[in-house]
């Protein structure tokens, strides 16, 4: 096996690991040394891996959802991409609450804002090259941070509501607003 896919592997044993402590207990209070001692490795190649548990969760979740959502052609599927997140935080309900309850609401879009971002930036650029448009430098920047924050707060509340609110609804309403805003925008330049 090559090193990279022994890392590979080591990460997702942890990753794994960590899911499992996270139906136990609160995420604040899961160790270093509980997921070492459950893989079977030593300190030191976990901190080869992770600063610390919140990298590690922070990478579970690009590599479970944020990575997925990146290939979809989100021009096309944004709906597909948004139902696709909602339906990973429905299977890992536990997993998600867990950490929402011990980082707190804006800990949890915080840790997901860079990826978010990356993702509306692409969406952005992609209907700018599409509508043939070219914005300024800062109104694109400006635009990708305002649409960033209504995803992740959008997406944050619905972490913590979905119990009670329609997912169909919440899709459906981020997809007609993301398609139809951005593409307005850019008729207007």
């Amino acid at each position: 096996m090559r090193q990279t896919e022994i890392s590979q592997n080591t990460k997702k044993a942890l990753a794994e690991s960590l899911k499992k402590f996270m139906k136990k207990k609160p995420f604040s209070k899961i160790t270093v040394s509980e997921l070492v001692t459950d893989c079977n490795i030593n300190r030191k190649t976990f901190y080869y891996h992770f600063e610390d548990i919140y990298d590690l969760l922070k990478w579970m979740f690009e590599e479970e959802a944020i990575n997925v959502i990146k290939h979809f052609d989100l021009l096309i599927d944004y709906e597909e991409a948004i139902t696709f997140v909602m339906d990973y935080v429905e299977e890992n309900d536990h997993i998600i609450s867990c950490a929402y309850d011990s980082i707190g609401h804006e800990e949890m879009k915080r840790f997901f804002y860079t990826d978010f971002y990356g993702i509306t930036s692409s969406i952005i650029s992609q209907t700018e090259k599409r509508s043939h448009c070219t914005l300024s430098e800062d109104f694109r920047t400006f635009m990708t941070k305002f649409y960033t924050e209504a995803i992740a707060g959008i997406f944050m509340d619905w972490v913590k509501n979905h119990d009670t609110q329609d997912r169909q609804k919440t899709a459906e309403y981020l997809t007609k607003l993301l398609k139809s805003s951005i593409t307005s925008v850019m008729q207007q330049q």
